[in-house]
């Protein structure tokens, strides 16, 4: 019961965030075809045609992962209303969110269908009113719908959101698969203007409606540093000011087609590229403020802006690390053993995994966690400068990925040490905590690019799928941070580790779509982006190096 429970807190708000992409998508994708596509297809000629197609397959495919991420939702959602407060599963559907959920499930289904079934030729009397449907649907499993005060321009304001986040970042795919389609300037200049106005009015969208939400979730300047809801906002402010940053490149070089009707068009794509990984990562941010209580709802238990100064200043790193045996749940097992011997009986274990119980932790504890951060640190940070030496051409620094797997054998021994191999927990049921299980993920990560980067830097390879590895993985472990929980008991304790793992999650972020820019885009821009990810990984590492829990 307990392991259902903490299973579902992680993977519902993995699943919420792929809702949240395959919706974007799917109405992104109608507004596409309706407001781009068909308009301007008569301008691009016989690649008009093959567009609206196109778009209507990313929408039509969309909406079936729309479908099948929310069913997994909903169902997910039942299992443990059902598993924890013992209703029957009929009286589960009938709930709020529940028939919200099979509504969207329903409409998304014959989206699909009517994609599938008229293809680019899809009216859009019918299209369109599905969308709506679909975004009414998903409103009502917004904070705002739980509301009792001001609740009906908080759902507008939700819905808005959500609507400009479809417009913008919902639409991108399309975008991109578009611009494949045509090869003179003229037509590449139609697409991306057209768009550049789509994508204007779904900034317009978020920013007034994010502000508005954030006026009356957050509440006050100490609800944005003092609260895990506000911390989790400030992120995503974050990522939507690196997005409009691309955005304005991508504006700019429309305009340079305008006037040049040459060049540009492949930065135009990668920055496009970009755009969509950074969105989708702030669409997971999205899904984590769901799993927890606005912060105006908060007014005790939170951080101060003196106990963050505090915690984050500056002292030198711990290099040594206590004995395994003064932790709590190793000093409790062994307790437990010799009282058991005493007795001729077996010992009970001082800790079931996802039984739900967070142990406590002591002084140890403590110092044995900032061991593994200061450590990682100095890995992290010897990665950065070797890499920064190998920009610079130091041919034996091409080797730097292989820290990697030092990083990654270090955090597979120490991250948990009542689990296997150091403690006595076998390595199978300690993955019944979901803590571990993300740590066990992250290990795997660092594993897999730093085998992948390692061949790359060897072969020096900087095209087809292998080099887009680290990238792509370094992006992803920054989003996997981000929805990152800890098993610590003390709420003002957790939100001090999260505040510290935030900036680390974006900067891995940045890190993983710098490389990708170095790989995917032309002089010079390739050049600038090669300095910026070595530069964020000194960064990650000076970070852990000044990572304290008390």
């Amino acid at each position: 019961m307990e392991l259902l429970v903490d299973l579902f807190g992680y993977l519902s708000i993995v699943v919420h965030g792929l809702t949240i992409i395959a919706q974007s998508m799917t109405l992104g994708g109608v507004l596409f075809l309706v407001f781009l596509a068909r308009p301007q297809a008569w301008l691009l000629g016989r690649a008009g045609a093959a567009i609206q197609a196109d778009t209507a397959r990313i929408a039509a495919w969309s909406a079936i992962g729309l479908a099948v991420a929310e069913g997994i939702t909903v169902a997910m959602q039942a299992a443990v209303l059902t598993a924890t407060i013992d209703l029957p599963v009929e009286n589960v559907l009938q709930a709020a969110f529940a028939l919200a959920g099979l509504v969207k499930i329903a409409m998304a289904l014959l989206l699909a269908a009517t994609l599938f079934g008229f293809g680019a030729a899809a009216p859009a009397w019918l299209l369109l009113p599905m969308g709506a449907v679909v975004l009414a649907a998903a409103t009502m499993t917004t904070h705002a719908a739980a509301r009792l005060e001001l609740r009906e321009p908080l759902l507008a304001a939700s819905a808005l959101h959500q609507l400009g986040a479809a417009i913008w970042i919902g639409g991108i795919p399309a975008f991109i698969s578009a611009l494949a389609r045509v090869h003179d300037a003229a037509s590449w200049e139609t697409i991306g203007t057209r768009f550049s106005r789509m994508s204007m009015l779904g900034v317009l969208c978020i920013a007034i409606s994010g502000a508005a939400m954030a006026y009356v979730y957050v509440g006050d300047w100490a609800g944005f540093y003092g609260t895990a809801y506000g911390v989790m906002v400030s992120a995503k402010i974050a990522m939507f000011a690196g997005l409009l940053g691309l955005g304005l490149g991508n504006f700019l070089l429309i305009g340079r087609l305008r006037r040049q009707r040459s060049g540009g068009i492949n930065r135009l794509r990668r920055f496009a590229e970009v755009e969509i990984g950074v969105g989708f990562t702030l669409f997971f941010a999205a899904a984590s403020l769901t799993s927890v209580p606005p912060a105006v709802d908060l007014p005790n238990d939170r951080v101060s802006f003196h106990e963050i100064v505090d915690r984050n200043w500056p002292v030198w790193p711990r290099l040594t690390s206590p004995d395994r045996d003064t932790l709590t749940l190793p000093a409790l097992q062994a307790k437990l053993d010799a009282e058991a011997a005493r007795e001729g009986r077996k010992p009970p274990p001082a800790f079931v995994p996802g039984s739900g119980e967070l142990p406590s932790i002591n002084a140890a504890d403590i110092a044995w966690s900032e061991y593994n951060h200061h450590w990682a640190g100095i890995f992290v940070l010897a990665i950065g400068i070797l890499a920064l030496f190998n920009q610079m051409g130091l041919r034996v620094a091409r080797h730097w990925p292989l820290l990697f797997l030092g990083l990654a054998g270090f955090l597979f021994f120490r991250s948990d040490p009542e689990s296997w191999p150091l403690g006595s927990i076998s390595f199978l049921d300690s993955l019944r905590d979901v803590e571990v299980l993300q740590h066990r993920f992250f290990v795997l990560l660092i594993v897999v690019f730093g085998l992948f980067e390692w061949r790359v830097r060897l072969t020096g390879r900087t095209t087809g799928w292998q080099p887009l590895v680290f990238p792509l993985v370094s992006a992803l472990g920054g989003a996997a941070l981000l929805t990152h929980s800890h098993a610590i008991a003390n709420i003002k304790q957790q939100l001090l580790v999260e505040i510290t793992h935030t900036p680390l999650a974006l900067a891995g972020v940045a890190a993983g779509w710098a490389r990708w820019l170095e790989l995917r885009l032309g002089p010079p821009g390739n050049r600038i982006a090669g300095w910026v990810w070595p530069v964020c990984f000194m960064f990650v590492g000076v970070l852990l190096l000044l990572y304290r829990e008390a």
